[in-house]
Parts: structure tokens; sequence; C-alpha cells
């Protein structure tokens, strides 16, 4: 499995929009190959910014890269940059690879 993270800084009092925001999207990921789950994580609430974790699951990297270069992928983020007073700088991306029996 891989796994694919991106850590959102979002600004104080934007909270609510950057959930609404997320939780009202299309995503386009409904029966893409390799696709698993998705999940919008809350974390700390700092002075600076409040910290939102994306992660969604796929059966390998190979799927992950292959939505990348996807038509779903573009109409997913095409209205991305609308809403850059909702948080702070681009997301920092992780990718990991799970490791059975650990």
């Amino acid at each position: 499995m891989y796994i694919a993270m991106n850590r959102f800084k979002v600004t104080p009092g934007h909270e609510e929009a950057f959930e609404t925001l997320w939780r009202d999207r299309d995503s386009h990921l409904g029966g893409t190959p390799g696709f698993l789950e998705f999940k919008m994580l809350r974390g700390a609430k700092g002075k600076d910014y409040t910290l939102y974790i994306s992660q969604s699951r796929w059966q390998d990297e190979t799927a992950f890269r292959d939505w990348m270069k996807s038509d779903s992928f573009r109409k997913a983020h095409k209205d991305v940059g609308d809403q850059r007073d909702l948080y702070i700088g681009p997301p920092d991306f992780e990718g990991l690879q799970a490791v059975d029996g650990i």
C-alpha cells in the first residue's frame, strides 16, 4: 500500500471554509484504478496556522503516480489557485510505502 499525504497550514479563522471546500468538492477519485481511501485530518491549532493533512491510500505508488497524470487529477485540482487565501504557502507532500509485518 502507498499513502500520499499533504500537510496544509490553514490561516487562522479560515478553518471552516477550508473544511467546507474539501467536504463539498468533487475529488474525481471514485473509480480511479488503485484508489482505496481518502481522509482529511485536522491537527493542532497554533498561533500562526491550523494543521490539516489530506491522506489518500493507494494500492501502490504506481497507481498514485498514474492518477497524478490523469484527467481526473486535473479536474480535481483545477480551482486550487482560487483558494490561496485559506492557507499559508503550498502544501508539503509526503509519500509513504507501507511496510508489512512491522
